[in-house]
Protein backbone atom coordinates (compact mmCIF):
# COMPACT_ATOMS: atom_id res chain seq x y z
CA UNK A 1 0.00 0.00 0.00
CA UNK A 2 1.72 3.14 -1.29
CA UNK A 3 -1.12 5.88 0.48
CA UNK A 4 0.37 9.68 -0.47
CA UNK A 5 -1.22 12.69 0.69
CA UNK A 6 -1.64 16.18 -0.78
CA UNK A 7 -4.14 19.47 -0.23
CA UNK A 8 -7.45 18.85 -2.26
CA UNK A 9 -7.41 20.57 -5.93
CA UNK A 10 -10.47 21.35 -7.82
CA UNK A 11 -9.80 18.32 -10.19
CA UNK A 12 -10.57 16.07 -6.71
CA UNK A 13 -13.71 17.07 -6.29
CA UNK A 14 -15.90 14.89 -8.23
CA UNK A 15 -14.16 11.76 -6.34
CA UNK A 16 -14.44 13.40 -3.14
CA UNK A 17 -18.09 14.22 -3.95
CA UNK A 18 -18.95 10.52 -4.30
CA UNK A 19 -17.04 9.48 -0.97
CA UNK A 20 -19.45 11.78 0.24
CA UNK A 21 -22.55 10.27 -1.27
CA UNK A 22 -21.29 6.34 -0.27
CA UNK A 23 -20.82 7.79 3.14
CA UNK A 24 -23.36 10.30 4.82
CA UNK A 25 -26.73 10.71 5.07
CA UNK A 26 -26.58 14.16 4.16
CA UNK A 27 -23.78 14.67 1.38
CA UNK A 28 -22.17 17.37 -0.12
CA UNK A 29 -22.59 18.38 -3.36
CA UNK A 30 -19.90 19.25 -5.60
CA UNK A 31 -21.17 22.57 -6.33
CA UNK A 32 -20.73 22.69 -2.58
CA UNK A 33 -17.03 21.52 -2.17
CA UNK A 34 -16.08 23.41 -4.78
CA UNK A 35 -17.38 26.51 -2.93
CA UNK A 36 -15.45 25.27 0.33
CA UNK A 37 -12.55 25.44 -1.70
CA UNK A 38 -12.67 28.73 -2.77
CA UNK A 39 -13.08 30.44 1.23
CA UNK A 40 -10.58 30.14 4.10
CA UNK A 41 -10.70 26.08 4.59
CA UNK A 42 -7.50 23.24 4.51
CA UNK A 43 -8.92 20.26 2.42
CA UNK A 44 -6.53 17.05 2.23
CA UNK A 45 -6.79 13.93 0.29
CA UNK A 46 -5.41 10.47 0.52
CA UNK A 47 -4.35 8.82 -2.62
CA UNK A 48 -4.02 5.29 -3.59
CA UNK A 49 -2.35 5.12 -6.87
CA UNK A 50 -3.76 8.65 -7.80
CA UNK A 51 -7.75 7.30 -7.13
CA UNK A 52 -9.23 9.28 -3.84
CA UNK A 53 -9.38 6.98 -0.90
CA UNK A 54 -10.17 9.89 1.87
CA UNK A 55 -10.22 12.83 2.67
CA UNK A 56 -10.43 15.36 5.33
CA UNK A 57 -11.55 19.01 5.33
CA UNK A 58 -11.48 22.19 8.13
CA UNK A 59 -13.17 25.98 8.04
CA UNK A 60 -10.43 28.10 9.41
CA UNK A 61 -10.98 31.49 10.92
CA UNK A 62 -8.07 33.69 12.72
CA UNK A 63 -6.59 30.97 14.83
CA UNK A 64 -9.46 28.33 14.81
CA UNK A 65 -10.60 25.47 12.85
CA UNK A 66 -13.66 23.78 12.38
CA UNK A 67 -13.53 20.12 11.00
CA UNK A 68 -16.69 19.90 8.38
CA UNK A 69 -15.65 15.67 7.61
CA UNK A 70 -13.37 13.31 7.70
CA UNK A 71 -13.55 10.13 5.20
CA UNK A 72 -12.14 6.89 4.10
CA UNK A 73 -13.62 4.52 1.81
CA UNK A 74 -14.87 1.80 3.29
CA UNK A 75 -12.98 -0.33 1.14
CA UNK A 76 -9.38 1.22 2.12
CA UNK A 77 -10.89 1.35 6.28
CA UNK A 78 -8.94 -0.32 9.31
CA UNK A 79 -5.45 0.00 7.52
CA UNK A 80 -4.15 3.46 9.23
CA UNK A 81 -5.17 5.72 6.61
CA UNK A 82 -7.25 7.86 9.03
CA UNK A 83 -5.30 7.91 11.46
CA UNK A 84 -1.96 9.58 9.15
CA UNK A 85 -4.57 11.69 7.24
CA UNK A 86 -5.55 12.98 10.09
CA UNK A 87 -1.68 13.55 11.93
CA UNK A 88 -0.46 15.12 8.55
CA UNK A 89 -3.74 17.15 8.50
CA UNK A 90 -3.00 18.42 11.73
CA UNK A 91 0.52 19.10 11.46
CA UNK A 92 -0.71 21.00 8.22
CA UNK A 93 -3.01 23.40 10.32
CA UNK A 94 -0.30 24.18 12.92
CA UNK A 95 2.02 25.50 10.23
CA UNK A 96 -1.21 27.81 9.31
CA UNK A 97 -1.32 29.19 12.61
CA UNK A 98 -3.98 26.78 13.92
CA UNK A 99 -4.40 26.53 17.73
CA UNK A 100 -8.10 25.41 18.57
CA UNK A 101 -9.51 22.71 16.44
CA UNK A 102 -13.44 21.42 16.84
CA UNK A 103 -15.41 18.53 15.39
CA UNK A 104 -18.25 17.30 15.74
CA UNK A 105 -18.98 13.08 15.72
CA UNK A 106 -22.16 10.89 16.08
CA UNK A 107 -22.69 9.37 19.66
CA UNK A 108 -22.57 5.67 18.37
CA UNK A 109 -19.44 6.60 15.68
CA UNK A 110 -16.98 4.61 18.35
CA UNK A 111 -14.36 4.43 15.79
CA UNK A 112 -13.86 7.50 14.98
CA UNK A 113 -14.51 8.99 18.81
CA UNK A 114 -11.52 6.65 19.67
CA UNK A 115 -9.19 8.06 16.82
CA UNK A 116 -10.17 11.89 17.85
CA UNK A 117 -9.44 11.09 21.47
CA UNK A 118 -5.99 9.43 20.55
CA UNK A 119 -5.35 12.03 18.92
CA UNK A 120 -5.52 14.20 21.88
CA UNK A 121 -9.39 15.59 21.04
CA UNK A 122 -11.44 15.71 23.83
CA UNK A 123 -15.38 15.96 24.67
CA UNK A 124 -16.66 19.15 25.66
CA UNK A 125 -20.38 19.17 25.26
CA UNK A 126 -23.03 17.16 23.47
CA UNK A 127 -25.46 18.52 20.83
CA UNK A 128 -28.88 17.15 20.94
CA UNK A 129 -30.01 16.04 17.57
CA UNK A 130 -27.78 17.36 16.01
CA UNK A 131 -27.62 14.41 13.07
CA UNK A 132 -30.79 13.13 11.43
CA UNK A 133 -31.27 10.31 9.20
CA UNK A 134 -31.17 8.62 11.97
CA UNK A 135 -31.27 10.81 14.52
CA UNK A 136 -28.78 11.14 16.59
CA UNK A 137 -26.94 13.41 19.21
CA UNK A 138 -23.33 14.78 18.20
CA UNK A 139 -20.50 14.94 20.42
CA UNK A 140 -18.28 18.23 20.05
CA UNK A 141 -14.47 17.46 20.62
CA UNK A 142 -11.86 20.24 20.77
CA UNK A 143 -7.71 19.92 20.49
CA UNK A 144 -6.00 22.88 21.72
CA UNK A 145 -2.81 22.67 19.70
CA UNK A 146 0.28 24.59 21.97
Amino acid sequence: MSIHFRKMTEQDVPAVSGLEKRLFSRPWSEQSLLQALCQSTLFVVALERNVVVGYCGMYCAFQEGEIMNVAVDPAWQGRGIGREMMSRFLGLARSQGISRIILEVRVSNHRAIRLYTSLGFQSCGIRRNLYDMPLEDGIVMQLEML
